[in-house]
C-alpha cells in the first residue's frame, strides 16, 4: 500500500504576514531579487474524522419536512492508495466525460453552466456581428475594449453590436468593459517591422516621427530622464530586451541583448521601474467620458499606483450619475506596497501579469497572483486573471499543456474570471481559444470539492444582516445540493452570494438591464432579466417557470430562494428569509 506524501512550497511572499521589514522595503527587495524555500514533509495516515450536522428545512411543497445529514470535513486528510480506489477513479473519470470530448480540435458547447467567467478582448479578428455572436455562444461573458488600440468609432461599433446581442438573446447577456490605455510607454510607428539582432546598436528617441532600421520614437517625453545607463529595457514584457549603454538629451542608445522582430507601437518597460506618469492620462479621461456616454459596465484602469486614483475616478463617475464599476489593474511595482488600500477603494482587481512580470522578477508573479486573489476574496471584490493565458493560440489551433494548467490554477485559486487578450483580438483561432478556456474551466470546476460550510472570508462580510443570510443560504445550497434563486434591483445580494462560492448556480433575477449585464462578470452568477410584479408570489412563480422552460432546472427539483439585501423587495425592512421550494 502506497502512502501519499504531500510536498508544499513555502515562499517568502511580499505580502505575507511573516515577512520582515516595511512593505516598501519588501517591494524594493523584490525588484532586485526573489527567494523561495521549499520544504517537503510527510504526513502520517490518520483515522478519518468527521462530524455530522442535521439541518432542518421547511419546504413549501406538500412533502413533509426532512432532515438532511452531511459529513463535514474538518481538515485535509491523507488517504492511502489501495486497489479499491481504482474503480472509484474510473467512475470519477466517467463523470467528467459528461462535459464532452476535449480531444484536439473537439470542444464541447457550453451546455453545463460554467461558474468562472471569460473576458474576451475584441479586435480585428472578432469585431464583426457574426464573430461577436459566435464568441457569445462559445462562452464569452465580458467583451473588453482595449483603448490602447483603435478609435472611438471602432469601439462604438463593438459596443452597439454587444448591446444588439443582449437585446436579442433570451438566456444570455454580455457585460462591456473599457480598458484604459494608462501611462503606457510605447514605441512609435514603423513603415514595416524590423529585425533586431543580438549585439546590434539601437536607439530610442523622444523626437516624434522617427522610424528607421536603427532608431524609433517613444511616446513618453521623460523617457530619457527615467532610464539610466545599465538599465534593461523590455519590449512587450520581455519578448525582446535591450541594455542602455548611453544617453543624450533626446535619445537613449542601447545594445540588443535578446533580439527579435520589432513592430509598431510596442510596449516598453524598464526592469524594476515604473514610469513617472499619472495613472489616468488626458486620453484616458476622453475614453472614460466615452464609456459614460455608452453606459458601459466596467472600467479597467491601467497602472494604478495608489488609492487616490480610484477615488478620483469614482468621484467623477458619481458627479456624472454613472453607475460603472472600477476594476484596478495590478501591473506596476509601485502598486504592490499600496495593494490593500487600492483594492479596498475599487470594485475589483485584474492581475495583469505581463507588465507585472516586466517590472518585478517573473518568479514572483505566481505568488502575487495567489495573494491578490486571496486578498480580493477576503474583501468581497471581483478578481480577474489576465495575460498570456492561451498566448500560443494566437497562431496555433491548440494550446500548450502549461497554458491549460495556467487556466486550471486560476480557477482553483478562486478567480471570478479569466481573460483572453491577443488570442481573441487579433489571433487566428479566437473561437477555439474561448472554447478551450470554457472546457478547461468547466473540467476544473467539476473536480473542486466544497463542503457544506462556505469559505471563511474574514471580517469583510460580517457587518450586515445580508452577509449572514448569504452565508447561510450558501450553506443550505451546499448541504441540499440546490441552486439559489435571488431577486435583486442593485445586484448587491447576488454579488454577496457569488463571493461565498455556493456549489449550485446563483440565478439572479433583476428588473434592471444594467444590473443584469454587470452580474455577468461574477463567478457562479447567471443573471436573468424579469419584470417584477407587485405580488411576490406571482414573481416567484414566473421566475421558477422561466427556469424550467429554459431547461435550467427540472420539474421536481428544489431551489433555495433568498429574500434579503439592503433594499427590500416585497418584504418589510427588517424581514429576511430563506425558503426551499420545489419547481
Amino acid at each position: 500500500m502506497a502512502q501519499v506524501v504531500a510536498t508544499k512550497s513555502i515562499h517568502g511572499s511580499l505580502l505575507s504576514p511573516g515577512s520582515t521589514g516595511s512593505l516598501q522595503e519588501r517591494a524594493e527587495r523584490l525588484k532586485a531579487s526573489s527567494f523561495a524555500t521549499s520544504k517537503a514533509f510527510g504526513l502520517e495516515n490518520e483515522k478519518k474524522r468527521s462530524s455530522k450536522k442535521s439541518i432542518g428545512v421547511a419546504r413549501r411543497s406538500s412533502r413533509p419536512m426532512a432532515a438532511v445529514t452531511r459529513s463535514v470535513r474538518l481538515e485535509p486528510e491523507v488517504v492511502p492508495v489501495s486497489p479499491e480506489d481504482v474503480p472509484k477513479r474510473a467512475e470519477r473519470f466517467m463523470e467528467l466525460q459528461q462535459f464532452g470530448d476535449t480531444s484536439a480540435g473537439v470542444w464541447s458547447k457550453p451546455a453545463v453552466k460554467r461558474k468562472t467567467k471569460i473576458v474576451c478582448t475584441i479586435g480585428p479578428s472578432t469585431n464583426t456581428r457574426e464573430m461577436i455572436w459566435k464568441l457569445a455562444e462559445a462562452g464569452m461573458n465580458v467583451a473588453r475594449m482595449n483603448m490602447s488600440h483603435g478609435d472611438h468609432a471602432s469601439h462604438q461599433k463593438v459596443i452597439d453590436l454587444v448591446k444588439e446581442y443582449n437585446a436579442q438573446s433570451k438566456d444570455n447577456v454580455i457585460a462591456i468593459m473599457i480598458d484604459t490605455k494608462g501611462p503606457e510607454v510605447r514605441s512609435g510607428d514603423l513603415p514595416q517591422p524590423i529585425m533586431l539582432a543580438n549585439g546590434q546598436e539601437f536607439t530610442f528617441t523622444i523626437r516624434r516621427g522617427v522610424g528607421t532600421a536603427d532608431c524609433v520614437s517613444v511616446n513618453y517625453d521623460d523617457f530619457v530622464n527615467d532610464v539610466e545607463v545599465n538599465d534593461m529595457i523590455l519590449v512587450d514584457g520581455g519578448m525582446m530586451s535591450l541594455l542602455v549603454k548611453s544617453k543624450t538629451e533626446d535619445s537613449v542608445k542601447c545594445e540588443v541583448v535578446d533580439g527579435g522582430e520589432l513592430k509598431s507601437r510596442r510596449h516598453l518597460n524598464v526592469r524594476g521601474k515604473s514610469a513617472t506618469l499619472p495613472s489616468i492620462t488626458d486620453k484616458d479621461w476622453d475614453d472614460i467620458k466615452f464609456g459614460v456616454d455608452n453606459k458601459v459596465d466596467f472600467y479597467a484602469v491601467s497602472f494604478v499606483k495608489d488609492a487616490q486614483v480610484v477615488h478620483e475616478l469614482k468621484n467623477y463617475l458619481k458627479s456624472c450619475g454613472a453607475d460603472i464599476h472600477v476594476i484596478v489593474k495590478i501591473e506596476s511595482a509601485d502598486s504592490i506596497p499600496n495593494l490593500h488600500s487600492i483594492i479596498t477603494a475599487s470594485d475589483g482587481a485584474m492581475v495583469a501579469r505581463g507588465d507585472l512580470g516586466a517590472e518585478l522578477p517573473i518568479e514572483e508573479v505566481p505568488l502575487l497572483q495567489e495573494e491578490i486573489i486571496r486578498l480580493c476574496r477576503s474583501m468581497g471584490k471581483a478578481v480577474i486573471v489576465a495575460t498570456n493565458m492561451l498566448e500560443s493560440m494566437i497562431v496555433h489551433p491548440t494550446p500548450t499543456r502549461a497554458e491549460v494548467s495556467d487556466i486550471a490554477i486560476a480557477v482553483r485559486e478562486g478567480a471570478d474570471a479569466v481573460m483572453l487578450s491577443g488570442e481573441t483580438a487579433h489571433g487566428k483561432f479566437p473561437l477555439k481559444a474561448v472554447k478551450v478556456m470554457h472546457t478547461v474551466s468547466l473540467r476544473t470546476e467539476a473536480t473542486l470539492s466544497r463542503g457544506p460550510m462556505p469559505v471563511d472570508l474574514g471580517q469583510a462580510f460580517k457587518n450586515h444582516v445580508s452577509e449572514m443570510f448569504a452565508y447561510h443560504a450558501t450553506m443550505m445550497s451546499n448541504t441540499l445540493g440546490t441552486s439559489i434563486v435571488v431577486f435583486t434591483r442593485t445586484g448587491f445580494m447576488a454579488v454577496l452570494l457569488s463571493h461565498y462560492r455556493p456549489s449550485g448556480t446563483i440565478f439572479a433575477f433583476t428588473n434592471e438591464k444594467r444590473i443584469q449585464q454587470r452580474l455577468a462578470a461574477y463567478q457562479g452568477v447567471c443573471p436573468i432579466y424579469l419584470e417584477f410584479s407587485d405580488d411576490a408570489e406571482e414573481t416567484f412563480a414566473d421566475a421558477l417557470k422561466l427556469l424550467k422552460d429554459q431547461g435550467m432546472v427540472k420539474e421536481g427539483e428544489e431551489v433555495a430562494l433568498v429574500q434579503s439585501g439592503k433594499q427590500p423587495i416585497w418584504r418589510f425592512q427588517s424581514t429576511h428569509n430563506i425558503q426551499v421550494r420545489e419547481v
